[in-house]
């Protein structure tokens, strides 16, 4: 994810109706190893499922695991499992899977949290059918946390590896589709957009999930949403 597109030339591929483009095993081997160890949402993910876990004992599924980072800041409560397109070590609780072309699912097991941190922007148009396969394998009182980039950031990043890039409305109104969503609220907020790196920064986000009046609109460098399957 090295160089930024500009705001023309995703519109320009947007109008021009063309297919989406999806990198494949050899690219994403190499970004892989870029989450090692674990950054900051990964680790805010990891307060979050630890919370849903509420210290009981439950399955959780990483969709887009990388290198499987999150499974070493989990609490032990939770059994991890990882599906990916370039797993680097193989392991019996991960599989090695296109997730364009292969459904989203482990076997025949059920979860009660799904994590997608950082996926959707690369899913192109089948964004709707990943929705429709992850709430299939999710329980009764499963729960699926996603997040997805503020395309509306005063400084937004539009990486050319990007393929759905839409607004955080758009992404919210289709989510609601497959989901109930129980919560949203910025993974973090940075006035030159991307995550945190300072200290300070990082420890007050983290702890920030609510969203701000008049500033996350502009300022949010993500969106995390917490859902439940549709009742």
């Amino acid at each position: 994810m090295s160089d930024m597109a500009s705001d023309a030339s995703v519109e320009a591929e947007k109008s021009s109706g063309g297919t989406a483009h999806y990198r494949k095993r050899d690219f994403w081997i190499k970004e892989n190893a870029k989450h090692v160890p674990a950054h900051y949402r990964l680790r805010k993910v990891a307060r979050i499922a630890n919370r849903l876990a509420r210290g009981e004992e439950c399955d959780l599924l990483d969709v887009g695991c990388g290198p499987a980072t999150l499974m070493t800041v989990l609490q032990p409560n939770i059994s991890y499992y990882g599906i990916d397109i370039a797993i680097r070590n193989p392991a019996s609780n991960l599989i090695e899977a296109d997730l364009i072309e292969t459904p989203i699912r482990f076997g025949d097991r059920r979860f009660r949290i799904v994590v997608a941190q950082g996926v959707f922007e690369y899913i192109g148009d089948v964004q709707s059918r990943k929705f429709a396969e992850i709430a299939n394998i999710l329980t009764a009182d499963g729960k699926f946390v996603v997040s997805y980039t503020n395309f509306g950031h005063r400084k937004k990043h539009v990486f050319d590896v990007f393929n759905n890039v839409m607004s955080i409305e758009d992404f919210r109104q289709e989510l609601q589709r497959y989901f109930d969503i129980d919560q949203s609220f910025p993974t973090s907020h940075n006035w030159y957009g991307g995550q945190p790196t300072r200290r300070l920064i990082k420890a007050i986000n983290m702890r920030v999930n609510t969203n701000v009046p008049f500033v996350s609109r502009r300022l949010a460098v993500e969106y995390f949403f917490i859902c439940s399957p549709r009742r």
